[in-house]
């Protein structure tokens, strides 16, 4: 018997069975990408990504907190600011305060000065004082002299140089509220400040804008007292003769006639100022006896020689 044909033919029925019997014993396929990361942790690349996205995070936190320190610093602040204003506010509220009171004293005491030096001092309202009433200003007025004052000078006349009348009339007519009243009253106040040339054009224009007006003759006559006060002999004779040819009837009227004769003769007129004087009596045979006197003592003075 041929034995190793029977050994061929053994071992290829081993080839078949262990070729069939494969299949059911074969090892699953490999991957194609292996994840290494649970076997030999991060690479390079992602502990770098990690840390770079852990470090955007820590300044995003950081940067918020400064923020909110920030905030809380400009609350804090803003608080600060609050207070600081509230008492800078106070203290020139009462700063105000005590300037306006002082404004007050101090127009008040002005206004009280001005009635001496334009002869109105000691008056009643109405009937020439100036108003120095200031809601707010010195209560007490200062002791007033009753004759006019003496600060200006020695004028034509030989007494004093600029004193208003002391009786420049009553200052009644337009009803209180009418708009030409309270140009009036304006008119009067700047001249209770001694701010006389705004209150001699606030008097021309008023005047000239009503020149009907019951106020027009003593406007017309402050304008020339106060040009008067001032030296201004032309501009005193121009407003006195004004006032004495468009109101021959004012209560003015001798006083008027008295100043322009003073005036005059202060413009070096003496012949003209002289006549002036000397007519007041046949004029105005009413006229107050110490208007008489004045214009008396002038002729004396200055037109005997």
């Amino acid at each position: 018997m041929n034995r190793r044909p029977m050994k061929w033919q053994l071992m290829a029925a081993a080839a078949v069975l262990a070729g069939s019997a494969a299949p059911a014993f074969a090892a699953p396929p490999v991957p194609q990408t292996v994840q290494i990361r649970g076997l030999f942790g991060e690479s390079d690349e992602e502990k770098a990504a990690r840390l770079k996205a852990e470090a955007r995070e820590n300044d995003q936190d950081a940067g918020i907190a400064e923020l909110r320190q920030r905030m809380s610093d400009l609350e804090q602040a803003l608080r600060i600011a609050n207070g600081t204003n509230e008492q800078l506010s106070h203290q020139l509220n009462v700063m105000s305060q005590r300037l306006d009171k002082q404004q007050k004293d101090y127009d008040y005491k002005l206004c009280e000065l001005s009635s001496q030096v334009l002869g109105t001092a000691g008056q009643a309202p109405g009937q020439g004082a100036l108003p120095c009433d200031f809601s707010g200003g010195s209560q007490a007025a200062p002791q007033a002299s009753a004759q006019p004052s003496q600060a200006m000078g020695s004028g034509p006349n030989g007494g004093t140089l600029g004193t208003l009348p002391a009786n420049p009339g009553v200052q009644a007519g337009a009803p209180a509220g009418d708009p030409a009243r309270g140009q009036y009253d304006e008119a009067m106040n700047l001249l209770a400040r001694a701010r006389y040339d705004e209150a001699r054009a606030a008097f021309r224009g008023f005047a000239d804008a009503n020149p009907k007006d019951s106020l027009a003759p003593q406007a017309v006559y402050w304008v020339g007292n106060i040009a008067f006060v001032q030296k201004d002999y032309a501009a005193a004779a121009s407003a006195f003769a004004e006032q004495i040819k468009k109101y021959p009837s004012s209560p003015q009227g001798a006083e008027s006639m008295l100043k322009l004769g003073q005036s005059l003769i202060g413009l070096g007129e003496k012949k003209e100022g002289c006549l002036t004087l000397g007519a007041i009596k046949s004029k105005y045979k009413q006229a107050p006896a110490n208007i008489l006197t004045q214009a008396a003592n002038a002729r004396d003075k200055f037109c005997a020689k």
